[in-house]
């Protein structure tokens, strides 16, 4: 479902009454994720350089066989960089890891705090901005019911199951996993989260996606708002790259 707000001011009354209200609360619970454009699919850093490769057609067991490549490749570089003594890491730990230092993943970043998500929507300037930035609400309580009954309903002996599933690492390699109060998500390679969702909740009465488009004109507003809420690249990404970027974005807040 996707609703148009008429300014930034607007997101806090929209919370309050789509979100916060206790007759929601108690049925859904919903994690975050904002984007740059409206545009944009909410798809993965690897999806989309799978299409940028123009391997998408090949379908879904090829590019499930190029994502395991993909990922060997990476813990074969990684050996001897993460310091002594590293701690053996599961799959999606592995992608998680990867994920922080920047590497093509099929992981999607999603926060707890919709002012966080805010924030990540509109910190950069962006070339050719769309005319919103939007913030993107998915329904964990409902996606992971749906996922568990597929994987009741049938039996999948080849791949991955087509499910979403919910990444929330324990792994101590992420510091900026936890002062963001993020997980991440995991789609079926190629599949973007809107697509999966509108197959498996087709005339579903609750909206499990929620697209909250909010003015680009109000960039600056929102960053000062959220600056005070102490929500910056200071709290958010507590080392050195987040002290650089914060003391530059305060030339844009302070001028």
């Amino acid at each position: 479902m996707t609703y148009g707000l008429a300014s930034w001011s607007s997101f806090f009354d929209f919370l309050e009454a789509e979100v916060f209200h206790a007759s929601i609360t108690s049925r859904h619970s919903f994690i975050w994720r904002g984007q740059r454009r409206s545009d944009w699919s909410i798809s993965s850093s690897l999806d989309r350089l799978f299409q940028r490769l123009n391997l998408v057609a090949a379908g879904a067991e090829v590019l499930e066989r190029h994502s395991q490549e993909h990922l060997r490749s990476f813990i074969y570089a990684a050996r001897g960089r993460r310091g002594p003594n590293p701690a053996s890491l599961l799959e999606n730990e592995w992608w998680a890891l990867g994920q922080h230092f920047g590497l093509a993943t099929p992981l999607l970043d999603w926060t707890r705090s919709p002012f966080a998500a805010a924030y990540f929507a509109f910190e950069e300037i962006g070339p050719e901005p769309t005319e919103h930035r939007i913030v993107c609400g998915l329904d964990q309580r409902a996606v992971k019911w749906r996922s568990d009954q597929l994987l009741e309903e049938r039996s999948f002996e080849k791949g991955r199951p087509p499910v979403i599933e919910f990444v929330d690492p324990l792994s101590d390699e992420n510091q900026r996993l936890v002062s963001q109060s993020g997980l991440f998500t995991r789609a079926p390679i190629g599949v973007p989260v809107e697509e999966w969702v509108r197959r498996e909740f087709s005339g579903s009465p609750y909206p499990v996606l929620l697209r909250v488009k909010i003015p680009n004109v109000d960039r600056l507003g929102c960053l000062r708002t959220l600056n005070r809420m102490n929500i910056n690249h200071l709290s958010l990404f507590p080392d050195l790259a987040g002290a650089s970027r914060s003391t530059n974005l305060r030339l844009e807040l302070e001028p």
